[in-house]
């Protein structure tokens, strides 16, 4: 199975199984792809990072890819302030492939009170691939 694929899949089943957020499903799937434990609390953190609560601030794809950044190069053993630079490329590198970090401009068509759910599933599938090469690139570094 080719990675976008296991990322779809895995998307899937955590936005239509269990309900998870974009944040969370974000930490979920890198967590598997690349083999790293996240914490309990750190999933528990990002409850209400889908768009700050659902208010349409930042995308919890790119509030949950951040978190990941920092749990996974700080652990392989990265100073503080290179993953603060690499966090802050990450965030110019994502806004200039979707066109923007706010949830309210990356969901399909808004919000509105008859959306149904998940509408980013696409967008989530997207955001990973981007995420996952990106650690992928900079992981030699």
């Amino acid at each position: 199975m080719n990675t976008y694929s296991t990322i779809s899949t895995m998307v899937h089943e955590l936005y239509y199984g269990s309900d998870t957020n974009c944040a969370r499903t974000m930490l979920f799937v890198l967590s598997k792809l690349l083999d790293q434990n996240i914490a309990p609390q750190t999933l528990q953190s990002a409850v209400a990072l889908h768009g700050c609560g659902g208010h349409g601030d930042q995308c919890g794809l790119a509030s949950g890819a951040v978190m990941f950044l920092g749990i996974y190069f700080l652990e392989r053993g990265w100073n503080e302030k290179d993953v603060v630079c690499l966090a802050y490329t990450f965030a110019e590198n994502y806004r200039n492939r979707f066109g923007s970090l706010l949830c309210r401009d990356l969901r399909p068509g808004g919000f509105s009170g008859e959306d149904p759910p998940h509408l980013c599933e696409n967008l989530t599938n997207e955001s990973i691939v981007f995420t996952h090469q990106f650690i992928l690139d900079n992981s030699d570094k």
